[in-house]
């Protein structure tokens, strides 16, 4: 007598989900695009605190000498 598993069955039904979910033409959630933008622009903010140096060398940051004007420091 040979034991069958229930995971293959499983398996293919995930798949299929997933392969319907992904249907041409399927929108997506609102929150799911929300939270992709988010995420990106956490990626780059990182991205470029990480490479501030490399990016003043060539001229795309502001230099880190000049600081803040004094006026908008407060009294």
């Amino acid at each position: 007598m040979q034991i069958q598993s229930k995971a293959l069955p499983q398996s293919f039904s995930l798949r299929g989900a997933f392969l319907r979910s992904t249907a041409p033409g399927a929108t997506s959630h609102p929150m799911l695009v929300f939270t992709a933008v988010v995420l990106l622009a956490l990626f780059a903010i990182v991205q470029i605190d990480l490479h501030s140096a490399q990016l003043q060398a060539i001229g795309l940051l502001g230099h880190g000498a000049t600081g803040i004007d004094p006026i908008f420091l407060g009294p």
